[in-house]
């Protein structure tokens, strides 16, 4: 490819990645492919079909949705599917990421192709292959901290990757996680922060934000962010069960009852939360415990 098609691609590359997304890749690309019109078509692996997800040029867009074969290679629309719709020629690229994984098609129109159209398309395919990617959440959260890895979770359980977070496998591997995600989408909150402790027995931060997942934010979702830490104020895992108790509103009785505890050892650890967190009181250990999440999210 020549210096003109190598600059071409690569500013598909910054605008899918930006905010004009699509538009502005198929702006990018036509200074190499004169293009009437495009579609593209996304693969949701949830139902296991293919719907219309972007398209512009021509009013009547072939309703072209199922893959052809198993092969990754551009090849030619159907002459006779074209006819009807005002299309002259068409290219059909189907859009794998990277790693291999199929999320949908592009469909092209135009007066006719370059010899080089399928060589562009071929390495532009994995780039392309996000605009379509519905397990992607695609709308930022809005306070999603740095330094966190994080998934989404759309209210069916879909596992979602976040945009511009590390992928928390830990998170998206366990089951109580997911179920606790769907609990937080039927709550009224729109963030919640806390500890949990992974199979493996290390304390992580977690922070749960609501968030648009799916193509275009268009499905209620939770984005899950976390990151190891030890256990702040040198509480213990103990103490931290009995104060994420206290701040439930159980009393001593209650908690001794739900860790298997006697009522004296109860006594003694919250003796030593008060100390460690500087309250004097349930009530001010309860506030500073909620503020600073520093309760066990409940799985």
């Amino acid at each position: 490819m020549d210096q003109i098609t190598l600059s071409a691609c690569a500013e598909v590359g910054f605008q899918v990645a930006g905010r004009k997304g699509a538009h502005g890749a198929m702006r990018a690309l036509r200074r190499v492919i004169p293009l009437d019109a495009y579609e593209f078509v996304a693969f949701d692996p949830v139902t296991g079909r293919h719907r219309s997800l972007v398209s512009d040029g021509l009013s009547g867009v072939p309703v072209i949705r199922e893959r052809r074969g198993g092969g990754s290679e551009p090849y030619p629309m159907d002459p006779a599917q074209l006819a009807s719709y005002g299309w002259r020629q068409g290219l059909t690229t189907p859009l794998l990421l990277a790693e291999g994984r199929y999320t949908g098609l592009l469909h092209l129109s135009a007066p006719g192709f370059p010899e080089h159209a399928r060589t562009v398309m071929a390495a532009l395919s994995p780039t392309l292959a996000h605009v379509t990617d519905l397990t992607r959440c695609v709308i930022d959260p809005v306070g999603l901290p740095s330094g966190f890895a994080a998934v989404a979770f759309d209210r069916g359980g879909v596992v979602r990757d976040v945009a511009g977070a590390a992928r928390s496998d830990v998170v998206a591997a366990d089951p109580a996680i997911a179920a606790h995600a769907r609990a937080f989408l039927d709550s009224r909150e729109l963030s919640r922060h806390g500890l949990w402790q992974d199979s493996g027995g290390q304390w992580r931060e977690v922070r749960m934000l609501r968030a648009g997942v799916g193509s275009h934010g268009e499905l209620q979702g939770v984005v899950v962010a976390e990151r190891a830490c030890c256990l702040p104020y040198e509480l213990t895992g103990r103490e931290v069960q009995v104060l994420t108790r206290v701040a439930a509103g159980d009393s001593n009785p209650q908690i001794a009852a739900a860790l298997v505890l006697s009522v004296r050892t109860v006594t003694t650890h919250l003796e030593h939360i008060f100390a460690k967190l500087g309250c004097d009181s349930r009530t001010r250990v309860t506030t500073k415990a909620l503020a600073e999440g520093l309760c066990v999210i409940d799985l």
